[in-house]
């Protein structure tokens, strides 16, 4: 049978990628940040997830102001990355798993969500660039997609305790699926940051740790502030961390925090990568 093996959580800075095309990566500014994928690239290598599923935020590619589902889930045969406007260079295009993301689909309509269907999707940098991080200068990627998009942006935005019931739904759907695919889950964004507005260049270290240090022993401590609160802790680009609970829930079993990082600041992001294991897959 299917398992989820772990979970990856990570910014999904576009300057990153800007970065990266400029072979910045020991650069003082960016080095602890991306040393902090170290132990997630030789992790993915031993690990060798056939599936990644992730949350995530679409940034004006599919959805915009005047049309922004809560949730939606992809069942594409495949997802180009494209630029919405950074100009950063373009990563190789994902192969989806049609079949998982029905089966995602109709479990989590079953469980009372109603997520907006994309049999046509492209994906932007808040999907690819973690996953660029993770396995660096492919070619081909060596895992099949499947793209959840959470709102973050356009308000009423869902609660954390909505994004972490989904999460949850998406795990039992993960855990029925029917068949032997090494899954890894992954959520992106954050962590506390503000682009615009009389608090442009927000950062909120007491937030960041808060979440980070709770992720793996006690998720639903994330769910205690609403997510209007979150925008007043973390700004209003730091709602992003909606994505990690959504990915959190999605681990139903027992985890352990394998590695973790925290550097400010990227751009005027708060940065941090944090990646858990499945104590299923390390009693392997």
């Amino acid at each position: 049978m299917s398992k989820v093996i772990g979970g990856l959580f990570s910014s999904h800075v576009p300057a990153i990628g800007n970065a990266i095309a400029k072979g910045l990566q020991q650069d003082p500014y960016w080095k602890p940040f991306f040393d902090g994928f170290d132990p997630v690239k030789e992790w993915v290598k031993q690990a060798k997830p056939d599936v990644v599923v992730v949350f995530y935020n679409d940034h004006g590619l599919n959805f915009f102001l005047d049309k922004m589902p809560t949730f939606a889930i992809g069942a594409a045969p495949e997802y180009a990355n494209e630029d919405e406007g950074w100009g950063l260079p373009l990563f190789p295009t994902f192969q989806g798993h049609q079949d998982l993301s029905w089966h995602i689909i109709e479990s989590v309509i079953a469980d009372e969500f109603d997520p907006v269907t994309c049999q046509k999707m492209t994906v932007d940098h808040g999907l690819a660039m973690p996953l660029a991080l993770a396995w660096p200068g492919v070619s081909e990627w060596p895992f099949k997609l499947v793209p959840i998009n959470i709102n973050t942006v356009q308000h009423p935005l869902p609660s954390p305790k909505r994004c972490f019931d989904l999460g949850r739904a998406v795990g039992r759907a993960l855990a029925s699926w029917g068949g032997d695919e090494r899954i890894m889950v992954c959520g992106t964004g954050g962590l506390s940051h503000q682009l615009d507005g009389e608090r442009a260049g927000h950062l909120n270290p007491e937030y960041d740790r808060f979440c980070i240090d709770n992720l793996s022993r006690d998720p639903e401590a994330l769910l205690n502030h609403s997510s209007l609160d979150i925008v007043e802790l973390a700004g209003s680009q730091g709602v992003e961390i909606l994505n990690w609970i959504g990915a959190r829930g999605a681990m139903l079993g027992s985890v352990k925090e394998l590695s973790s990082n925290y550097h400010i600041p990227i751009s005027n992001t708060a940065a941090a990568t944090v990646l858990l294991e499945s104590c299923e897959m390390a009693e392997a």
